[in-house]
């Protein structure tokens, strides 16, 4: 690892990192009696600012009314909150916090972001559609050692990889 400043003081070690992951999921399974997740949280925010322009179809929305009045009562929009500023304080004590859009040479500004876009909302959909997100999957269901869970991940793994082969190209420097 190499700082990128002066001021940086560098990366987590992995494997303290993972520990930590793991104790924050343990955690989270005695005090709450659940695991980690993020796209339910995000998906409850979503609610909440639907719910500013038009209160009667979000309590008359299949996906949403079944969350009531409410929607931002709920343990994973608070670990959503926390994991935003965990990171802006991580980032800025660090020395990290820079506006910037990472991309390879081969890649026009434009393109890099219509592809972070496009990603995104297929993550976003993904996860709605599947009740859940990789941090729900990999984290919680993993350690509880799910099948298919576990299946997940390998799959995971499998498509990334695959995926690289071909976007490849536009990070080659």
């Amino acid at each position: 690892m190499k700082p990128t400043n002066s001021n940086d003081k560098g990366y987590w070690n992995p494997y303290l990192a993972g520990v930590a992951l793991g104790l924050t999921l343990l955690a989270s399974f005695l005090m709450l009696g659940a695991g980690l997740g993020a796209s339910g949280g995000i998906a409850r925010v979503g609610a909440f600012v639907e719910g500013l322009f038009s209160r009667d179809h979000l309590l008359h929305s299949e996906y949403f009314g079944q969350w009531g009045k409410d929607p931002l009562s709920y343990y994973l929009v608070f670990m959503f909150l926390g994991t935003f500023l965990g990171a802006l304080v991580s980032a800025v004590l660090s020395s990290r916090l820079q506006f910037k859009l990472e991309r390879g040479s081969a890649a026009s500004p434009a393109l890099r972001s219509v592809l972070a876009l496009l990603g995104g909302v297929i993550v976003g959909f993904a996860s709605r559609l599947a009740r859940g997100c990789t941090s729900g999957q990999a984290l919680t269901g993993g350690a509880m050692l799910l099948s298919g869970s576990l299946l997940f991940l390998v799959c995971t793994f499998i498509g990334g990889y695959a995926a690289a082969y071909f976007v490849r190209s536009q990070w080659n420097d």
